[in-house]
């Protein structure tokens, strides 16, 4: 279950860059959205561990970062890369920075909500899902610009710092590249991020190609409809496959039956014999 999807894009998109819900831009407005909407997700769960004691609850999350290429990174900069983890911080109840602390109670967040926050952790098996695109990495330039930057950490180094900090099994929740031609490349490339991962014995329980078929205006966070078609999808409108559809049948043919990590099988309970490694 992932009772609410991306609390940060939700909360950014919605009350700091005015495009969804409410559409307002300012810090005070982030706060709130950002505290209700992992207020949310926490009650959310709750309802669900109710039903089911053995929930399994994915939160998705960007995982993004902001490069400033100065010689001295501002603190607007280094803020912003800390804002990113304040919902994984609210929702996991892991206490913030020092200065994302006091940016929350300056921008709304009472005491009283801070300590509801930092009881404990929500119910459920916990799965940190993050998202990974390639405008997720951005580079501030000198001029004040910015680019979009592919894979500059990767997903794999963005998440390590995650799991370090948070401790969770992860999963590779979503990604895509709008352009089909070159969606096969980008697959592996997301994959040898989860295998790196891996190799480090971090448990990676999954992961996603968003989505299925095409999307409409993604390109553009669903600011405006324009609907034009982002060719992103396994499959086109038409569900017809793309070549990254293949990619992934062959990734699953490969890669299928790996446990969660490497070496895994010596914990698996079964009453067939010891399997070879090597003939002899």
């Amino acid at each position: 279950y992932t009772p609410v999807n991306e609390i940060y894009v939700t909360a950014k998109l919605s009350a700091k860059d005015g495009i969804w819900n409410e559409q307002l831009k300012s810090d005070k407005a982030f706060v709130t959205a950002m505290k209700h909407t992992v207020a949310a997700s926490i009650l959310g769960t709750q309802e669900i561990a109710k039903h089911r004691h053995d929930c399994v609850i994915i939160q998705s999350e960007s995982a993004e970062y902001l490069h400033e290429t100065c010689a001295a990174v501002s603190e607007a900069t280094k803020l912003t890369n800390k804002q990113r983890l304040i919902s994984l911080d609210l929702l996991y109840a892991h206490p913030p920075d020092a200065d994302i602390a006091h940016y929350l109670m300056d921008n709304g967040l009472t005491r009283e909500e801070y300590d509801w926050f930092m009881v404990g952790e929500p119910p459920g098996y916990q799965i940190m899902g993050n998202d990974y695109y390639g405008q997720n990495e951005k580079i501030l330039k000198p001029d004040g610009s910015i680019c979009t930057a592919e894979d500059i950490f990767g997903w794999y180094q963005i998440t390590k710092e995650y799991y370090n900090r948070y401790k969770k099994p992860v999963m590779h929740t979503e990604t895509n590249i709008m352009d089909s031609e070159n969606a096969p490349t980008w697959l592996w490339k997301q994959w040898i991020n989860i295998l790196r991962m891996r190799s480090d014995g971090v448990p990676v329980l999954g992961f996603t190609w968003y989505s299925l078929i095409d999307q409409i205006d993604w390109d553009i966070g669903l600011a405006e409809k324009k609907g034009k078609v982002n060719e992103c999808g396994l499959y086109d409108l038409n569900r017809k496959p793309r070549p990254v559809a293949d990619a992934y049948r062959m990734l699953l043919k490969e890669y299928g039956q790996i446990t969660i990590v490497p070496h895994g099988e010596v914990f698996e309970v079964t009453s067939e014999p010891a399997r070879l490694k090597v003939e002899v």
